[in-house]
């Protein structure tokens, strides 16, 4: 019997995003439970959610008795567990250069705009919302400006980032295209971030994981 898989996500934190398209890009069946990030002062707060992810934060997916938190690493438990279809290649060379673009989002653009750094600078420093924004926007395009140049006539850039199937850097792209658009940002300096968010969207996995499709959404 398959153990079951819960996912705790919020239907516009980007992070469980990605967790959402590598479940559906590897066919698994899950259930969502809502943590609603802004309600009550944020229910990832809550004494009962923090005893599931210590940190606070979505997504953290249970598989069995299992606990899983941090995205990345959820998504490339979700590759050893479920090989098929991969979302790592087959080479090193390859696999360094999805983990690269993967983590220049994870790592260096998606911290930065996070929902507690921005709190933070309304809360401790007063900063009006047009200078957070400023601030999510400089971030986003910062990193996108890097992003396009190393996908950009790229030989291994394909339909998608690397090659012609969606991997673990496509699952991380996707969502901070959507943050992009969120806050305004024009697309059209970054073409071939562009055309591989067409890509992607054309597969019923990135459709199906869209915040506007998850059961918590207004």
């Amino acid at each position: 019997m398959t153990e079951t898989l819960r996912l705790y996500s919020y239907w516009r934190s980007s992070a469980a995003y990605r967790v959402r398209i590598g479940l559906n890009l590897k066919g698994l069946a899950y259930d969502i439970v809502p943590v609603h990030l802004l309600h009550n002062g944020g229910q990832q707060h809550a004494e009962t959610y923090h005893q599931v992810n210590p940190q606070e934060l979505v997504p953290a997916l249970l598989h069995g008795k299992r606990q899983l938190t941090q995205s990345l690493a959820i998504l490339e438990y979700l590759d050893e567990i479920w090989p098929t279809p991969p979302l790592l290649p087959g080479t090193a060379r390859e696999r360094q250069r999805v983990r690269a673009l993967a983590q220049l989002v994870a790592c260096d653009i998606h911290p930065l705009n996070n929902l507690r750094v921005l709190q933070y600078f309304e809360r401790e420093w007063n900063l009006p919302a047009p200078e957070r924004e400023q601030w999510v926007k400089h971030w986003i395009v910062a990193g996108f400006t890097a992003m396009e140049a190393m996908l950009a006539g790229h030989p291994s850039t394909g339909d998608f980032c690397e090659g012609g199937q969606p991997s673990l850097a496509d699952c991380c792209l996707i969502p901070q295209v959507y943050n992009a658009r969120r806050f305004g940002i024009d697309m059209a300096g970054f073409p071939t971030i562009e055309r591989i968010e067409a890509a992607c969207l054309t597969l019923p996995a990135f459709d199906a994981a869209r915040p506007e499709q998850q059961p918590d959404a207004p």
